[in-house]
């Protein structure tokens, strides 16, 4: 049975975890808290030398880091990854955007607001990240006024691995109601079959 190292209340291991529950793929959660530093004990680091969650345990002594190609390894032959070549390379583009475009901007002021307590000496990296998040959620509700979904119209893993941090923007400080096809489709998402809600 596959094994998950992670942590629920992080956006990345909740992909993770939705993309399981949603292929109906057995697995086996074992806890992991980064802000307890449990990511760098050495037995953790002995299985990811980057010492980070999500981990999945694919086998004994066979692990993959990284959410999204945790997402693409347990979605590929599935429903939940187009076969079509474009649009493969098309979730690839919104998986590749949601971590350089996306993430660093509209998950790290969620961890620092909700997580560090929004701390007075982070107050300069929290107002930087505003403008460029802003952007991604634009980006994001431009594509969606004329999609269902990110590819195809289909749901898939890049919405997945969108909606993980999007539909939480707000305790970082996001408003998402200059957004509302963004809105539209967190509805969309939350009612696919065997969907689950982030848990804390």
């Amino acid at each position: 049975m596959l094994k998950v190292y992670g942590h629920l209340s992080s956006g990345n291991c909740y992909k993770v975890f939705l993309t399981l529950k949603q292929l109906s793929i057995p697995f086996e959660w074992i806890s992991v808290d980064a802000l307890k530093k449990e990511t760098q004990t050495a037995e953790f680091l002995a299985k990811n030398f980057n010492g980070k969650v999500p981990l999945l345990e694919i086998a004994p002594d066979c692990y993959l880091p990284e959410s999204n190609a945790i997402l693409h390894y347990l979605a590929e032959g599935t429903d939940l990854c187009p076969t079509d070549r474009y649009h493969h390379a098309q979730v690839l583009q919104w998986l590749f955007f949601e971590q350089y475009s996306h993430e660093p901007y509209i998950a790290t002021s969620r961890f620092v607001v909700r997580f560090l307590n929004n701390p007075p000496d982070r107050q300069a990296d929290v107002e930087r990240w505003i403008k460029p998040g802003y952007k991604a959620l634009g980006v994001m509700n431009t594509h969606l006024e004329s999609q269902t979904f990110f590819v195809n119209n289909t749901y898939s893993i890049a919405d997945i691995a969108l909606f993980a941090y999007t539909h939480v923007a707000d305790e970082g400080g996001f408003d998402l109601s200059g957004f509302p096809a963004v809105n539209a489709w967190i509805s969309r998402v939350k009612q696919q079959p065997r969907f689950e809600p982030m848990k804390w």
